[in-house]
């Protein structure tokens, strides 16, 4: 039985598993966010929080006007062995988080992958949330980019319905009209004239 040990194994030796936790908290500390199994993720998680309190703890007591802690720099850089990682978390990262009380990290999970059906998490920093940056950044760019649509123009009104509106009968059916009169007469004038000049028939 397991009783008391806590931890995971990872399927591996202690020096192999100590040097599989260092490179996962060198890659979190440069990247800010790092996609892994959830069991790594877990277990880094530990490893990141002590290393980031024992940075947190440094940078306040300098703060205070005492002299630089190399002692604690020099106790993650035994774990990290790392001189940009140690220095991107005393610099950057320490005072990022000072008046964050612990759970600096977060883990996400992303379900099973393909192939071995291993379980896939995300371990990022709560103040370094890239993704939600990323995409408020592109929904500013969005409102940004996007103009006003212009207002369609009023469309013409038929002939009828402004007929209604003005109450004036219609001009042009009205000179149809006229025209188709003038004309009926002359067609039988030229009926009458056919006839006189056709000569007589006579009977046999």
């Amino acid at each position: 039985m397991r009783h008391l040990n806590s931890g995971r194994k990872l399927g591996r030796t202690a020096s192999h598993r100590k040097a599989t936790l260092s490179a996962l908290s060198v890659s979190l500390i440069q990247h800010k966010r790092i996609r892994t199994t959830t069991a790594k993720a877990k277990e880094a998680r530990t490893v990141v929080e002590k290393l980031i309190s024992r940075a947190k703890r440094a940078v306040v007591k300098e703060t205070d006007g005492k002299q630089k802690d190399v002692h604690a720099r020099r106790l993650v850089f035994a774990f990290l062995r790392d001189r940009t990682a140690v220095s991107t978390l005393f610099n950057d990262i320490a005072p990022k988080v000072a008046n964050r009380p612990g759970g600096y990290t977060r883990v996400v999970k992303l379900g099973r992958r393909l192939g071995d059906g291993a379980e896939i998490a995300i371990l990022e920093l709560v103040d370094y949330n890239t993704g939600q940056e990323k995409a408020a950044a592109k929904t500013a760019a969005k409102t940004a980019t996007t103009k006003k649509k212009p207002g369609k123009k009023p469309k013409a009104e038929p002939a009828a319905d402004a007929r209604k509106k003005t109450g004036k009968p219609d001009a042009g059916k009205h000179a149809a009209a006229a025209g188709a009169e003038t004309e009926a007469p002359d067609a039988e004038a030229t009926d009458a004239e056919a006839k006189a000049e056709s000569p007589k028939t006579t009977k046999a």
